[in-house]
């Protein structure tokens, strides 16, 4: 790789990896979760949601299903503390990926605002593309390139939640709906293309058997037992029948 200005390192500079995390939004998943945004949009104009309001959970909260969430409790009535119990719920999945990635992207000078910072925008969609492209970067210029994609992807999706509030009333509502569904499909499909265990595929199999079950026993909590149920059964299955086709123990 050639220097991009005099003196500098033959990994490029900061800027030059942050404008290639930019580039990274020129791809199908963030073209994906964008139309998913779309249908946000006109969800959370037909709750009832102000565009202030729509356009704020989408800075702070980020994670879509959290938002889908918040407006799903605000518009049954529920109190703050229920509301909480349930966004927290929902997003308390996306503490494992920060764990998991914090260590990839740190190096031996990165300060640990910077890191606070980014797992901010730790959500499927960065999560996947740092699966895919973070070992190619220089691990220096890894926070850089990172922050290139997950923040302007942020703030993509700010702008495209905006302006599709406006003009959501001339959108037909089926249109917004499979706009709005199209991230749950694309979600399922990129973490089974990424997973680096097959204890992980497993959780995700015995969960969407799960589902439909919990669903029908006990419908208010039926995502929430499902995940638990799931993911220790998957993890004794795991332990039990590791990839390599040995059992634990031998």
């Amino acid at each position: 790789m050639q220097n991009t200005a005099a003196g500098a390192p033959p990994e490029g500079t900061n800027l030059l990896w942050f404008g290639r995390g930019m580039r990274k939004i020129l791809s199908l998943p963030a073209f994906i979760l964008m139309s998913a945004f779309v249908g946000f949009a006109g969800f959370a104009r037909e709750s009832g949601i102000e565009f202030a309001h729509a356009v704020f959970m989408t800075a702070v909260i980020w994670a879509l299903p959290a938002q889908v969430v918040l407006i799903a409790a605000i518009g049954a009535g529920m109190t703050i503390v229920p509301t909480f119990v349930a966004v927290t719920l929902s997003s308390v999945r996306l503490m494992p990926m920060v764990t998991a990635l914090v260590p990839d992207l740190r190096a031996e000078k990165t300060r640990t605002l910077t890191l606070i910072f980014l797992s901010h925008f730790v959500a499927v969609t960065s999560w996947v593309m740092a699966n895919q492209y973070i070992g190619q970067v220089p691990r220096r210029f890894r926070t850089a390139f990172f922050g290139g994609f997950a923040v302007t992807l942020t703030t993509m999706n700010i702008c495209v939640v905006a302006v599709i509030y406006e003009l959501s009333t001339g959108i037909p509502a089926p249109v917004l709906g499979v706009l709005f569904f199209l991230t749950p499909i694309y979600f399922l499909t990129s973490l089974w293309a990424t997973a680096r265990d097959h204890v992980v595929k497993i959780a995700m199999v015995t969960g969407l058997l799960l589902g439909p079950i919990f669903h029908l026993l006990a419908p208010d909590f039926d995502l929430l037992l499902a995940g638990i149920v799931g993911g220790v059964a998957a993890f004794f299955i795991g332990r039990r029948f590791p990839a390599g086709g040995k059992t634990a123990g031998q």
